[in-house]
């Protein structure tokens, strides 16, 4: 599972991954070559990718 989200979504999807996972997330910052990428929560451009 993973959750593209901006800044200000980072701690929701933190929350839904340990919730839907019972496992520790992993957070990185959005490759390169996913930069047009936009936030699973809103508009913005995605920042970091939340996963597992």
């Amino acid at each position: 599972m993973k959750i593209y989200c901006c800044k200000e979504h980072v701690e929701l999807a933190l929350d839904i991954i340990v919730d839907e996972t019972e496992m520790v997330p992993v957070l990185e910052e959005v490759p390169e070559k996913d930069i047009h990428i936009t936030c699973g929560y809103c508009s913005k451009e995605a920042t970091y990718v939340v996963g597992n």
